[in-house]
């Protein structure tokens, strides 16, 4: 049976029935389509870059593997190494689908700290390796890939042990960073989302403690390059100091629609990484920032009800139909 809602925290399945398997993922829309690329996960094992298709956000068929790791010792994604937060954009300048993900090397725990890359001529793949690396020497970890309104690509990432959060600006072809490259913040934060409304960037962020979830905290700057000012948790309510049990990834512009943006969450089970569930809420923005509160259930015609005015255009579709208008990210 289709789908019509999100419904936070509960078991998403697929269009075979099964629970959709793209964790720390993030989406791009091309063509008209939202393509949501994640890690496939075991129940602990890192099985590589899985993605799904849609053309409503409420339901998804699997499209397969995206990258896989490779049963070849001492490659950088041999099988046995860990394939996290996969972020994927189509670059303007070659028209190449260009996906970023943190890699860390088999049997080495979390010390490689590197960036990794990889590319296709279709959005979903099979993406071909091309090399990971630490960003202008710095150790890259939990990332993000934020693309501006100028066709400019920026990588985003915990470095330093996680105790600084660095932004930096990739080569015209995404392919390697430039030397726009700068420390937004130096307080122990990972899992970033950027988003970009009204000429305000916004960077939510979470507190390092693990599996255990934390309070989310927004920052906001005029460019990407900062200066960020310290902002404050945007959840409100019962867990709003555990982000309701999760960890953002990815903040989603819904196409055609101005002011309404969908908060993309992780909530983890480490005993069964497989099995964790994502967190899907609406964003709202108010005088003094932005507020996710939590729904148990909601659609898309919730940005449509709104009376803020900056998130109150109507939806000309029925909560579950096709979102026209979407070009590339």
């Amino acid at each position: 049976m289709a789908l019509s809602t999100f419904r936070p925290g509960e078991t998403w399945p697929d269009a075979d029935g099964n629970h959709i398997n793209a964790h720390g993922g993030g989406i791009l829309v091309h063509d008209g389509v939202f393509y949501w690329f994640g890690e496939m996960r075991a129940e602990r094992a890192s099985e590589g870059v899985s993605v799904y298709s849609s053309t409503d956000l409420f339901n998804w068929r699997n499209e397969g593997v995206a990258l896989a790791p490779v049963d070849q010792p001492g490659h950088d994604i041999e099988r046995g190494c860990i394939m996290e937060r996969p972020k994927v954009v189509r670059c303007a300048a070659t028209g190449q689908f260009v996906m970023w993900f943190h890699l860390e090397l088999k049997g080495q725990g979390y010390s490689a700290a590197r960036a990794a890359v990889a590319v296709s001529d279709t959005v979903t793949g099979p993406y071909t390796f091309l090399r990971s690396l630490r960003p202008n020497g710095n150790m890259s970890r939990d990332m993000t890939l934020f693309e501006d309104e100028d066709g400019a690509v920026y990588h985003v990432f915990a470095s330093n042990e996680n105790r600084d959060l660095r932004i930096c600006r990739l080569s015209e072809d995404c392919l390697s960073h430039t030397g726009l490259d700068v420390v937004a913040h130096s307080d122990t934060r990972e899992a970033p989302a950027v988003f970009k409304y009204d000429g305000t960037y916004y960077l939510m962020t979470s507190g390092c403690t693990g599996w255990t979830p934390n309070a989310a905290r927004v920052d906001t700057a005029e460019s990407m390059l900062g200066p960020w000012r310290t902002g404050a948790n945007p959840a409100v309510g019962p867990q709003a100091e555990t982000t309701y049990d999760s960890q953002s990834t990815f903040v989603l512009p819904v196409p055609g629609r101005e002011g309404a943006f969908i908060f993309m969450a992780d909530r983890w089970n480490p005993r069964n990484l497989r099995d964790s569930r994502y967190v899907w809420l609406p964003i709202r923005f108010a005088d003094d920032g932005i507020v996710i509160e939590w729904i148990d259930e909601w659609d898309l015609g919730w940005f449509g009800a709104q009376t803020d005015g900056r998130a109150s255009d109507p939806l000309d579709e029925a909560p579950g139909s096709t979102i026209g208008g979407a070009g590339g990210t």
